[in-house]
């Protein structure tokens, strides 16, 4: 597996508001290689979305990058010129958003959105970007292609919706696609389905996949890694089954306690007491330590650095669990 695909480093992503500085993003560090899925997990607000938005340059004003380094392909994507970015969206790397029905422009038919890409980056007629965009609807497993092509984003279905955003993100064969939250509105089922449909669609294409989630469920039955992320920093990393099965941070065990129990309806959910730090306030050394059921003085005042185990699976703690 290539380990060239994307890599981040040190990035620190802040909006510059008048009177404070909003630190979304401070100092975070991941790869994603070819054929793999890595999933970024926690709470809102973590800095998840914002973090992805800045390998895509599309941090909204007022928020800027201000250190840190990010390479896709081998390419310094913070060195690219405005044109050099708009030119690689689509066609190097791609976005599914949250929300299909406010991301498709209800003013389209299907064939005109999915086709509109194939216009612009790959120089397509028409005529054959309509032919590649009913290739692209079979793809993603949606039946009947010829006629959903003329069908407005309406007239289609929450989990067709989705299906269309991800025709629309392939549609140049990227080779990173990044995915905010794509399953957050669907039902069980279809989150299901679209789940098996990314893994299906990377292991036919070889492409990597950078998945934004607070589901812990999804991390498992998707992800091959998983980036645990806590205001703005990364707390712990590693491969799936070792950060879920043995989770060292106290913080990620808190997630894991707080996800309800098959089988088990007996069983309190153990909620994670307190609230996130003020992103404009952070405290000098562990950003969990208030909520930390094993925080000791020290945590408070001592920056904690992430250490990363001979197994790849790393942890920002002072004190982690066995």
């Amino acid at each position: 597996m290539d380990t060239g695909l994307l890599e981040v480093e040190d990035l620190h992503t802040h909006f510059l508001l008048k009177k404070k500085v909003v630190r979304a993003v401070n100092g975070v560090s991941f790869s994603v290689r070819r054929g793999e899925i890595l999933g970024i997990a926690g709470e809102s607000g973590a800095g998840k979305s914002v973090a992805c938005l800045s390998i895509l340059r599309l941090v909204p004003h007022p928020g800027r990058i201000v250190r840190g380094s990010i390479r896709l392909t081998g390419q310094d994507l913070l060195a690219k010129s405005d044109r050099q970015m708009r030119e690689l969206r689509g066609q190097t790397v791609s976005m599914v958003f949250e929300d299909p029905l406010n991301s498709l422009d209800p003013a389209f038919t299907v064939g005109d959105l999915i086709g509109e890409a194939l216009v612009l980056h790959k120089s397509l007629s028409r005529s054959e970007a309509r032919t590649k965009a009913r290739e692209l609807l079979r793809l993603v497993g949606i039946p009947d292609p010829e006629r959903r092509l003329d069908n407005y984003p309406h007239e289609l279905s929450g989990g067709m919706q989705q299906r269309v955003m991800i025709a629309i993100a392939l549609s140049c064969d990227p080779a990173l696609l990044i995915a905010d939250n794509p399953t957050t509105a669907l039902d069980v089922t279809i989150q299901i389905q679209i789940l098996d449909l990314v893994k299906q669609l990377r292991d036919s294409l070889g492409m990597g996949v950078l998945w934004i989630t607070h589901d812990l469920g999804v991390v498992a039955k998707l992800c091959d890694r998983v980036v645990i992320m806590y205001a703005g920093e990364v707390m712990e990393q590693g491969d799936v089954y070792s950060v879920l099965k043995h989770p060292r941070h106290p913080y990620t065990r808190r997630l894991i306690d707080a996800l309800p129990k098959l089988g088990r309806p007996e069983q309190r959910l153990m909620p994670i007491e307190g609230r996130p730090p003020d992103p404009a306030n952070l405290p000098e050394g562990c950003p969990f330590a208030p909520r930390c059921h094993r925080a000791q003085p020290e945590c408070g005042s001592t920056a904690v650095p992430l250490v990363e185990g001979a197994d790849g699976h790393a942890v920002r703690c002072l004190f982690p669990e066995a």
